[in-house]
């Protein structure tokens, strides 16, 4: 699976590393140079969450921090976007308690 979110579509990127030498002219020098440019990665912080849709169905999605932190989820579901509040679903046999989160919602 690629690291890609599944909600804000953020995935890993490329960049360049970049290597000065030199005093910066503010500084009282003549100016930094580059003496070389390395490829580098940023990478999102892509966490697997399982996430309790209104219909009571548990799903896992892969989504970025910044994503989680919103608390909204906007999924495409039958040809048409479907926002809801992001529910993390529990781990393990807790299923009156998932019952319970599906009456309230």
């Amino acid at each position: 699976m690629s690291r890609v979110c599944a909600v804000t579509g953020r995935r890993t990127r490329v960049g360049n590393s970049v290597a000065r030498r030199g005093l910066a002219k503010k500084q009282g020098g003549v100016g930094r140079r580059v003496t070389g440019r390395t490829k580098r990665k940023f990478k999102p912080n892509i966490q697997t969450v399982r996430v309790l849709t209104p219909d009571g169905t548990v799903m896992r999605v892969k989504l970025s921090t910044r994503a989680i932190k919103s608390g909204v989820m906007v999924v495409e579901k039958g040809g048409k976007t479907v926002k809801f509040p992001l529910v993390r679903a529990l781990r393990g046999r807790n299923r009156a308690f998932t019952k319970a989160q599906r009456a309230e919602g």
